[in-house]
This record gives structure tokens, C-alpha cells and sequence, in this order.
């Protein structure tokens, strides 16, 4: 694509020369120190990384290009009479660092729409499975079978110059993105809609589509749904699960699609993507368990005697962050707009007003704030997605417009295979010693 391709081009030099004297000049300086505890902990807060597209800061949320959630949400171009950012000018802003018109975000979306349609034998893949298949499982099967259609691992078997390796990066993820809403719309009507087809139409948007797809025409607050949850998960800093292995399977200089079904193969960890269904069976437990919505007491009773019980309330708590996280905020803000009638939503903000207190009195939790799993599910529900091993899919669909972007940057900036050095335990034990 012409726009995106020039863009990155432009600012290429700069930032190549910029990372080489990095290297060059300051290589030998020490970020940081890594303790034995972080090496048998996962690494946890080890800054191994850079990642310029995007940065959680504990007080502020994740930065997009440096914007705040609540900043985008006002200057990223959005259609007349939407409230919520059309997906290509958020794919703009992660790609090249600019902040797009509402013409650069529809060049995005026209672009994805010339590139949306999906090969015939992907759905045949899909459709050999076992229908009890997880929804996950045929996602990254529809990612992988997609792989055939790599412009990049083509023009690799002939031979491109490596300065070039991130244009063809380019091709594949654009190509990637655009079938990410039918691919995700396919598997959801597969397995829970007797495999009705419903053809996207050309006067939607990307995110908008999805609905269409999905059979949600019937409520036009979904489409602004859509747009809002895959703006709110299109990145996370370069550190996460996904990120990570999305990044460390291209290093290999794997295509998009291998680097990226890498990357949702992360995701469907209990770990990583499962949180926000963890989220919905825990508020659905306690709407049964009063039989409807409790009182603020009774809420309150019902919490204290959960955490003395050694039971953890889902969708509180951040690795980083120490506030309520701005995309909670975002999407509750959402359901107030929208006058969203739902128990399952009110019982999401009567435990906001609660559980915080109650997790601050012993002061020693470093985060008694909801983090954006605490309202996902939730949302889903309301509108008629019930179907829990399907949220997964949706954080995965918002989540690769900034893994692929993550990726075409790395190969543009000639980022080498990732290979850090292992050491036995028996290595660390005498390392141990020696500094005693």
C-alpha cells in the first residue's frame, strides 16, 4: 500500500541511523541488572526490549505513539455519526507514528476491503476440524493456512535485499488484517450459528463488518462495540505473551501470518487471553448466587468473605499499572452513553464502587484497581456474544494490528534473530558462591 509505504520510508533513514548509533556508540551500556529471582520468575520486568509503538505507564495507561487512551479516543479520525475510532486510523497511527485524517484512515479501510477476501480452501481447513474444535485452535489454523498467501516468504525464495524485507512485511500484514474480522466471523458462525454465511457490506467499516458478519445488524450500538474493543486491545507494550512470541518467531524472519498465529497460539493461554472470560464466570456466579443483583451490603459481605477465603477476585490488578486502567473506563463510559439495561453490567460498577476499599484496607496490594478484563465479557454479553471460548478471538483480532506492526517495524530497522544465552542451575549456584 502506497500511503503506509511511503510514510514508513520516509522516517526509515532517520530511525535506522538513530538505533545504529545506539549500538555503536553506547552498546556496552548497562540497562539493567537481572537477579535470580527475575530469571526463574519469567523474566517478569526485565527490560529486554524496545518498543516505540507502544508503553504502559503505571499511572496513565498504555501510550499509543505516546497518546493516552482517553487522547486517542478524541483525536483519532472516526465515521459521521460514530463515537468510537475507525480501526484504519488506528492501524495508521501504530505503523507510522503520525496521527491520521479521517482521508488516511480511509485509504486504511478501503485498502483492507480490496484485500478482505478470503481464499476458499482457508474455509475448508476450518471446516475438516472437529466442530468441539476451540475457537482459538481455528483461528491460528486459519491464520496458518492463510500463510500460502505470503508475499514476503515468496519474494524471500527469489531473493530481496534485506533493507527491502520490510515492505513485503508490509504486503503480508495489510493482507493479514483485512481478512481478520471475516476470518474471526467465519469461525463464530461456524460453531455456534449452523454455519450461516453473512457477507460483509462495502459501505461499512472494518470493525462495523465484524457485526455485519455476526448477525448483529439488528443493534448499531454493536458496531460501535466493535470499534471501541479492538481500538482498546490493539497493542500492549512489546513484552506480553503474544507480543513476545509474535516478535521472537519473526526474528527467525518467519512471515506475518507464522509470526503472528505464534503470537494468538500465546494468547489462548489460560495465562494471557482467558482472563476476560475468568472475569464473566465469576460475575455470572454472583448474579446466581443472589439470584439476581445483590445490594451493595450484600456485594460487600460476599467479596470480604471470598478473600478470606483465599479466593481472588478476577479483573483486579495490573502487572504495571497502579489505577484504574483507562480502557475499563473507556468501555464502562460506553455502557452509561449507551444506557446499556443489563444486571450483569450494573453488577460490574457495584463492584468497582466496593471491592477497591476493601482490597486497600490491609495495604498490601499494590493495585485494588479493575483492569479491562473487569467489564469485557460483560459488554460481549449484553449484546448476544455468550459463547466465552469465543472472546479470546476478539482480543486477537484487535491485538494483531499492533503485533504485525510490531513486526514490519523489526524487520525495518534490521533487527537480528533473537537468541539470549542459557545457564545450568548448577552455573548460577557457583556464580552465587563466588559472590558471597
Amino acid at each position: 500500500m502506497m500511503l503506509l509505504e511511503e510514510r514508513i520510508a520516509e522516517q526509515l533513514p532517520g530511525w535506522r541511523e538513530r538505533v545504529s548509533r545506539l549500538r555503536n556508540e553506547y552498546g556496552d551500556f548497562k540497562v539493567c541488572d537481572v537477579t535470580v529471582s527475575q530469571i526463574y520468575g519469567g523474566i517478569r520486568g526485565v527490560q529486554i526490549q524496545v518498543s516505540d509503538i507502544s508503553y504502559v505507564d503505571p499511572k496513565e495507561g498504555i501510550r499509543i505513539r505516546g497518546y493516552t487512551i482517553p487522547e486517542l479516543l478524541k483525536l483519532l479520525p472516526k465515521l459521521p455519526g460514530a463515537e468510537f475510532p475507525l480501526a484504519g486510523g488506528v492501524y495508521y497511527l501504530l505503523l507510522t507514528n503520525e496521527m491520521p485524517t479521517f482521508e488516511d484512515a480511509m485509504i486504511v479501510e478501503e485498502e483492507w476491503r480490496k484485500r478482505s477476501l478470503i481464499p476458499t480452501y482457508v474455509y475448508n481447513t476450518i471446516r475438516r476440524m472437529p466442530k468441539e474444535t476451540n475457537a482459538m485452535t481455528l483461528f491460528s489454523i486459519g491464520i496458518m493456512a492463510l500463510q500460502k498467501e505470503s508475499v514476503f516468504a515468496r519474494e524471500y525464495e527469489i531473493g530481496v535485499v534485506k533493507d527491502d524485507h520490510w515492505r513485503y512485511f508490509l504486503q503480508d500484514s495489510l493482507n493479514l488484517t483485512a481478512k481478520l474480522p471475516g476470518l474471526a466471523a467465519f469461525i463464530y458462525n461456524l460453531k455456534y450459528q449452523d454455519g450461516i454465511y453473512l457477507p460483509p457490506k462495502p459501505d461499512h467499516d472494518w470493525s462495523a463488518n465484524f457485526g455485519v458478519m455476526i448477525d448483529r445488524e439488528a443493534d448499531p450500538n454493536y458496531y460501535d462495540l466493535c470499534r471501541l474493543f479492538f481500538f482498546l486491545h490493539c497493542d500492549h507494550e512489546g513484552g506480553n505473551v503474544s507480543a513476545h512470541a509474535t516478535h521472537l518467531v519473526s526474528s527467525a524472519l518467519s512471515d506475518v501470518y507464522l509470526s503472528c498465529a505464534a503470537g494468538m497460539n500465546g494468547l489462548a493461554g489460560p495465562l494471557h487471553g482467558l482472563a476476560n472470560q475468568e472475569c464473566l464466570k465469576w460475575l455470572l456466579d454472583v448474579r446466581e448466587y443472589f439470584n439476581g443483583l445483590p445490594t451493595q451490603e450484600q456485594l460487600e459481605s460476599y467479596l470480604r468473605n471470598s478473600l478470606a477465603g483465599g479466593k481472588l477476585i478476577p479483573g483486579y490488578g495490573h502487572a504495571v499499572l497502579r489505577t484504574t486502567d483507562p480502557r475499563f473506563t473507556a468501555q464502562l463510559e460506553f455502557a452509561r452513553r449507551k444506557n446499556l439495561n443489563s444486571e450483569l453490567i450494573k453488577l460490574v460498577e457495584l463492584v468497582y464502587e466496593t471491592l477497591p476499599g476493601i482490597l486497600m484496607e490491609n495495604g498490601k496490594v499494590s493495585n485494588p484497581w479493575p483492569n479491562v478484563d473487569a467489564i469485557n465479557g460483560a459488554l460481549q454479553y449484553h449484546f448476544g456474544v455468550k459463547e466465552f471460548d469465543f472472546y479470546t478471538i476478539l482480543f486477537g483480532v484487535g491485538r494483531i494490528l499492533g503485533l504485525s506492526a510490531h513486526i514490519v517495524w523489526a524487520r525495518a530497522l534490521l533487527k537480528p534473530i533473537e537468541r539470549p544465552k542459557s545457564l545450568t542451575t548448577s552455573m548460577l549456584e557457583a556464580m552465587i558462591s563466588k559472590g558471597e
